[in-house]
């Protein structure tokens, strides 16, 4: 496995230049990194080559990214789940989700980047059939060797969740949240904006979700799973205590990982050299225990 990248990136909480004009919903951006250096004399593996195929739905393109090793060995996929208002298409354009998807990459995993069936999703289970479809495509592209692990950003955390549930049409071995909602009906309560969509994404009338519906309640009754969550008690968008802080509590011990961040929702340091190397050191110890057991899942 390749060592992971070792660049120190300085990240900002800016704002892309065209944000405003495709979150007319007041949906975080995600930030501008300033430019960087490499310290003279720091040593550094290049990044793992890559090559990305697109899988193309009516709602948008999704893109899979195939490190070079996963040409000449298998690999586990990591379908990333993305926010709210935003698209497969302006991740994958992303520099700072790159550097997510680079450490993976790095660390010889493949990574769908899911349109996850449009912009305002929820997690809903016409958004998981969909992106099961493109699991099923994803898959067939290179050398998989049965596992899946899910990433999930703000709103792409319940599709993230769902998916590692009971009924999932795909299954998940881990599941990473980076300010990440799990609560339906914290995110239901929280605005009527969030309301609408949410009404809209599961053909809901003016009632809440029933608790089946909801990834956390569901999770309750779940046997403990291994995450990785990241979060920050200064997120105004997300409630750190509603949702990270209630999802831990069903962590899988030993394998699983929380890690405290500050400042405001998909702030910079959501999208740093350091966090990106933990993520990937999540996936990597359990790819190394699924290893161990010699476990393949098909």
């Amino acid at each position: 496995m390749r060592s992971l990248l070792t660049l120190s990136f300085l990240l900002t909480a800016a704002l892309v230049p065209h944000a405003r004009a495709a979150t007319p919903q007041n949906v975080p951006a995600l930030p501008t990194p300033a430019p960087f250096q490499t310290p003279a004399g720091t040593p550094h593996a290049a990044p793992m080559l890559s090559e990305t195929v697109t899988l193309n739905r009516l709602s948008g393109p999704s893109f899979l990214r195939i490190p070079d090793t996963c040409r000449k060995q298998a690999c586990a996929l990591v379908v990333v789940a993305h926010p709210r208002g935003q698209s497969a298409e302006r991740l994958h354009a992303s520099p700072q989700v790159n550097v997510l998807v680079q450490a993976l990459l790095d660390a010889s995993f493949a990574v769908l980047i899911s349109d996850d069936g449009g912009a305002n999703t929820w997690g809903s289970p016409a958004a998981l059939d969909q992106v099961a479809g493109l699991h099923a495509d994803a898959v067939s592209q290179f050398d998989w060797n049965g596992r899946t692990y899910a990433l999930g950003l703000s709103m792409g955390g319940l599709l993230a969740l769902r998916s590692a549930l009971p009924g999932s049409p795909y299954l998940v071995s881990g599941v990473a949240l980076i300010d990440g909602w799990a609560d339906l009906r914290s995110a239901w309560g929280g605005s009527v904006a969030r309301r609408t969509e949410i009404a809209d994404a599961y053909g809901l009338g003016t009632a809440p979700p029933e608790p089946s519906l909801n990834p956390l309640a569901e999770m309750m009754n779940h046997a403990p799973l291994p995450l990785f969550l990241a979060a920050s008690p200064d997120d105004a968008v997300v409630s750190m205590k509603a949702n990270a802080d209630l999802v831990y509590s069903k962590a899988e011990a030993g394998v699983s990982d929380w890690v405290a961040l500050t400042g405001p929702h998909l702030g910079g340091n959501r999208f740093s050299v350091t966090l990106a190397r933990q993520l990937a050191g999540f996936f990597g110890r359990l790819e190394a225990r699924e290893l161990a057991r010699g476990v393949v899942q098909r």
